[in-house]
């Protein structure tokens, strides 16, 4: 396919030489209104070296540039040079390339030969997978997918929270009031419960915290009791999370935890100290941050055990020499700024330029709507609870509407769960925002549903034409406004997920699969499809087929499955 940005790179760096190709062709951009075009030039960096207002720049290039036969139409407009393209040759590139690469349409190989670790979800062990770990989960397993999706060698890590002191204090429940059978058969509240106990007995009897430490110690050094029960609490919170990620379609390459990282920093902390960057203060040892605007970080405590920033370090150096990686991705809430702020500047300070390849990927908090969700424990909603719960409005919906269509409960489960998962990678990761479960299973607006059906749609459409014989298909009738703008939003397809990946955002695909989606049921009502005219009906076919590969894609790119039927 023509790439069209390139081509107005390079035809105007023929005539400009205040600016490179690169340059010129970060700045080629789509005009929010189409009738301004399908690509546009801003020409206001050019002032000042051409020393000429934008608008005289602009018309002076089109007078350049005259007639180029990739596109029908160069214009001048308010300091912009617009281009428009052909309309049935637009479509017919567009078209025939996206029908052409199907499932690898939008990818690229810009990450070929570079290895990427991205961290996410992190859970911690025995305790409740709630609804506030979505946002790591889902937002880490769609940058996952958008990373492999462009050529990088990517390894997806759940960093588990499987150490510290907690687990002296569940060891110390566990013995007192734990039942294995009861346990097993629901773990996590049920773990959560003994958890809370301890906490509730230890006010009035203090003695139970010394010997929650000492259990912890002795987990520490190995002891074998210590380590087969710290085994049952893992074994049995991995079966729950596994569950769960099993329905959100999540997987990880690599369970390494907090405790994978025990018997690698000692030797952290003696390279830190043998580098002069630790000073004692009150018994504990710390590295000053003040001069680079930061608070002291805690690396031992008076007592001489690590603490998370500790292990971080250990993590990240044991990262570096076992992949070598090019980037390594946090995804963890903005609460931790501070804390990556602190261990990134300490590696730094270590003298390891890779420094600069730890990235923090912060977002916010998610608020909500607890009497509409089901919980069983307190104001905790666990997310399996409010995936179930999905599923079940869901299928009352198709109950009450299709009621005969096949494998509803498959379907039930493909439209809850993603509906969810849309809501929530829909959203700027940066930003705060509220879950409001009947909203969010609409089949209207900017949802989850919304695109899955828009998928099913074009699935209908395309089951109705079968296996027709082959007519060369008559591009100029995708003339039209709608069609148009649905061949325009295809093009963009690659570019957004480019986008998605730079800027660390995968609500980026998941606005842009709600864009295609509109534009394309925009497209369904002013078109018919299966005409007589074969020439015609073909066009529209491919333009069907097209969009349903895209927006196929877009959904597996933001961790939604694309029902056929609906």
């Amino acid at each position: 396919m023509v790439n069209y940005k390139e081509a107005i790179a390079k035809i105007l760096s023929e005539s400009i030489d205040a600016m490179s190709y690169d340059e010129i062709l970060t700045l080629v951009e789509h005009p929010k209104n189409p009738e301004m075009g399908d690509y546009a030039f801003p020409c206001f960096k050019l002032a000042k070296a051409f020393r000429k207002a934008p608008n005289v720049i602009a018309e002076e290039l089109v007078a350049t540039l005259g007639t180029v036969e990739l596109f029908s139409k160069i214009e001048a407009i308010a300091g912009f040079l617009n281009f428009t393209v052909d309309a049935e040759q637009f479509a017919k590139n567009v078209v025939e390339e996206v029908v052409k690469l199907g499932d690898a349409y939008g990818a690229s190989n810009v990450g070929e030969g570079k290895k990427t670790i991205i961290e996410y979800s992190s859970v911690n062990i025995a305790k409740p997978f709630h609804m506030g770990h979505i946002r790591s989960t889902m937002i880490g397993e769609s940058l996952h997918r958008i990373y492999k999706f462009l050529g990088y060698d990517t390894v997806a890590v759940n960093h588990l929270g499987d150490y510290g002191t907690q687990f002296g204090k569940l060891i110390v429940a566990y013995k007192l009031w734990g039942d294995k059978d009861v346990i097993d058969a629901d773990p996590i509240p049920e773990l959560l419960k003994i958890y809370v106990k301890f906490h509730q007995e230890a006010e009035t009897n203090p003695a139970l915290e010394d010997e929650a430490r000492a259990w912890f110690t002795k987990l520490e050094n190995g002891d074998a009791e210590a380590t087969e029960l710290w085994t049952l609490f893992k074994d049995m919170s991995l079966k729950v999370f596994n569950r769960v990620y099993g329905k959100l379609g999540v997987t990880f390459d690599s369970y390494a935890g907090e405790s994978f990282y025990s018997d690698k920093m000692p030797a952290i902390i003696q390279e830190l100290r043998d580098k002069k960057l630790v000073e004692k203060s009150e018994g504990a040892e710390i590295v000053n941050l003040e001069p680079y605007g930061l608070i002291p970080a805690l690396i031992t405590k008076k007592d001489g055990s690590s603490l998370y920033l500790t292990r971080d370090l250990a993590a990240a150096k044991y990262r570096k020499e076992h992949y070598n990686f090019d980037k390594n991705i946090y995804v963890v809430g903005s609460a931790q700024k501070l804390h990556f702020q602190q261990w990134i500047k300490i590696v730094e300070l270590m003298g390891y330029d890779w420094y600069k390849d730890c990235i923090h990927v912060e977002f916010g908090m998610v608020a909500l709507e607890y009497g509409a969700l089901s919980t069983r424990k307190g104001n905790v909603a666990f997310l399996e609870d409010v995936l179930d719960k999905a599923v079940e409005k869901t299928l009352e919906i198709i109950n009450e509407k299709n009621p005969n269509l096949e494998n509803k409960e498959v379907v039930a489960s493909q439209i809850g769960v993603g509906a969810v998962v849309f809501q929530e990678l829909y959203t700027s990761r940066t930003k705060d925002y509220s879950f409001v479960l009947d909203k969010t299973l609409s089949f209207e607006g900017e949802t989850g549903p919304y695109v899955q059906y828009t998928h099913a749609r074009a699935c209908s459409v395309l089951r109705k034409v079968g296996d027709s014989t082959e007519v060369t298909a008559d591009y100029s009738v995708l003339s039209d406004e709608a069609s148009k703008a649905v061949v325009r939003t295809l093009s963009k397809f690659g570019e957004v997920v480019l986008l998605a990946h730079k800027n660390y955002e995968p609500h980026t695909v998941a606005r842009y699969a709600v864009e295609l989606a509109q534009s394309f049921n925009r497209f369904y009502h002013d078109n018919p499809i299966l005409v007589d005219d074969e020439a015609v009906k073909s066009a529209r076919v491919a333009l069907v087929k097209s969009v349903e590969i895209v927006l196929k894609n877009a959904l597996y790119l933001v961790c939604l499955q694309a029902p056929e039927q609906m």
